[in-house]
C-alpha cells in the first residue's frame, strides 16, 4: 500500500508542475484540499474498519489549470499548401479562422476537383480566400453536390462562374440529401431553371432550410393568393418567389404581417393588393415588419413637412415601394440635399428612383450637370438615377448642345 501511495504522490507532483490539479479518490478514501476557507488546509477522511487491512486503489483525475496555454495551434502543412496555391491567407483567416486549426483538410483535393470542372488556379485561390471552409469538403461530397446543381444549371462553366461570385452558395452546406429534396420540391411547384439558379446564388439558405419550412412558406403564399381571389394561386406563388428570392428564408408570420400592413396603410382592396405584391411590392415582403412601419412613418412625416398631401405620399410609395428600404437618416438626408440643390418636392414624388443613388453619386452628378448648364429645376431629374454608361452619354450630349 505504501508503494502505491508513494507512486501516486510522485505522479501528483509531476502533473502539478505541468499545470494540473490532482484529486485522489477511491471507494473508501476521499481527500479534499481547501485553500479558500480561512486559508487553512483541511483533510476529510471517510473510512471503514477495514481500511488499513485492504489495499487501496486510487484513480487520478487531471483538471487543466488556467495557467497553461490552451490556444489551438495552426496547421503548418495547411498554411504551406494554401500559400503555394496562391490563397490570400490573411483574408481567409479573417473570414473563417477556425479552419486553420483543423488537423485534416482537403485543399489539394478541392483544387483538383475544381480544376477538372474548368476553374482556373486563380479562381480557386479566390474562392478559398473568401470561403475557407470549402477545403473541409470531400471530393465525394463535392461531386454529388455538383451533379445536383447540374439539374438546375446547364453547364460546368456556369457553376464555376457562380462560385467565383458567391462561393458560399455552393460550399455553405454539405447536406446533399436536403439539397436534393428541396430542388425536387421546388421543381414540382413549377419553378423554372432560371428561378432556381437565382435562388441558388442569391438565397442559398433556401436549400439549407428543412423541406418542411419551404413547404410551409409555399402553402402560406398559396393561401394568400386564394384569399385575394387569384385565379391561379400556384402561379401567384411562383411570381412572388421569382421577384423576391429571399422570401423562402423568412418566417410566414413576417410575410403575413407585411401583407396586412400594406393593405391597411394604403387602404387597398383585394385586387389592388394583388397587383402590388405580384409586382413592385414583392421585394419588400421579407422586411422586418417593425422596420417597414418605422420607415413608412418617417416617409410620411418628411413629405408632410414639405406640404405633400396624403394622396401624394400614397402615390410616391406605391409607385416605388423599395423606398421603404431606406432608413430614416438616409431618406431625410437625400431629400434635404435635393431640395437644397433646387430640385422640387414634386419632381422627387414623380421620380422616386433618384433616391436609389448614393449621396456621393447625387453630389457628383448634380455638380457635373450644373457645371454643364443643365437646369435641374426645369429638367428631368431621372438622369440622376441612370446607369453610369447611360448617364455619361447623356452628360456628353448636354455638354455638346449647351457648349459647356
Amino acid at each position: 500500500m505504501l508503494k502505491a501511495v508513494s507512486s501516486t504522490l510522485k505522479c501528483q507532483c509531476i502533473l502539478k508542475d505541468l499545470g494540473y490539479l490532482i484529486i485522489m479518490a477511491s471507494r473508501s478514501l476521499w481527500c479534499m484540499r481547501n485553500n479558500f476557507l480561512l486559508g487553512s488546509r483541511c483533510w476529510m477522511v471517510q473510512y471503514s474498519t477495514e481500511i488499513f487491512l485492504k489495499s487501496i486503489s486510487f484513480r487520478l483525475f487531471g483538471v487543466k489549470c488556467g495557467n497553461v496555454d490552451s490556444e489551438p495551434s495552426e496547421n503548418e502543412d495547411l498554411l504551406n499548401n494554401l500559400f503555394t496555391m496562391g490563397v490570400d491567407i490573411d483574408i481567409a483567416k479573417k473570414r473563417q479562422p477556425g479552419v486553420f486549426n483543423r488537423t485534416v483538410t482537403n485543399e489539394q483535393d478541392v483544387q483538383m476537383f475544381l480544376l477538372s470542372k474548368g476553374a482556373s488556379k486563380e479562381v480557386i485561390a479566390s474562392i478559398i480566400s473568401r470561403y475557407p471552409r470549402a477545403i473541409t469538403r470531400t471530393t465525394e461530397s463535392l461531386s454529388k453536390r455538383w451533379n445536383l446543381w447540374r439539374k438546375v444549371i446547364m453547364s460546368d462553366l456556369e457553376i464555376v462562374n457562380i462560385l467565383e461570385r458567391s462561393p458560399e452558395s455552393f460550399f455553405r452546406s454539405k447536406n446533399n440529401e436536403n439539397l436534393e429534396k428541396n430542388i425536387n420540391f421546388l421543381c414540382s411547384i413549377g419553378l423554372t431553371s432560371k428561378c432556381l439558379c437565382r435562388l441558388l446564388t442569391s438565397a442559398p439558405r433556401t436549400f439549407s432550410n428543412s423541406l418542411d419550412l419551404n413547404k410551409k412558406m409555399v402553402e402560406c403564399l398559396h393561401e394568400v393568393g386564394l384569399s385575394l381571389g387569384c385565379n391561379d394561386p400556384m402561379d401567384f406563388v411562383r411570381k412572388i418567389i421569382f421577384k423576391n428570392p429571399f422570401i423562402l428564408i423568412q418566417s410566414t408570420k413576417r410575410v403575413k404581417a407585411n401583407i396586412e400592413f400594406l393593405q391597411s396603410a394604403f387602404t387597398l382592396n383585394k385586387e389592388e393588393l394583388l397587383v402590388l405584391i405580384c409586382g413592385l411590392g414583392a421585394g419588400i415582403l421579407d422586411l422586418s415588419n417593425d422596420y417597414m412601419r418605422k420607415n413608412y412613418k418617417n416617409i410620411k412625416e418628411k413629405l408632410f413637412s414639405f406640404g405633400c398631401t396624403e394622396e401624394e405620399v400614397r402615390k410616391f410609395v406605391l409607385n416605388y415601394p423599395d423606398v421603404i428600404f431606406l432608413a430614416e437618416k438616409k431618406f431625410n438626408d437625400k431629400i434635404d440635399y435635393l431640395i437644397e440643390e433646387k430640385v422640387s418636392i414634386s419632381q422627387i414624388i414623380e421620380n422616386p428612383r433618384v433616391l436609389d443613388s448614393s449621396m456621393n453619386t447625387l453630389k457628383s452628378r448634380i455638380k457635373e450637370l450644373v457645371d454643364a448648364g443643365y437646369n435641374l429645376n426645369t429638367s428631368n431629374i431621372a438622369v440622376l438615377s441612370w446607369s453610369k454608361t447611360r448617364y455619361q452619354a447623356k452628360l456628353k450630349k448636354i455638354k455638346t448642345v449647351l457648349g459647356a
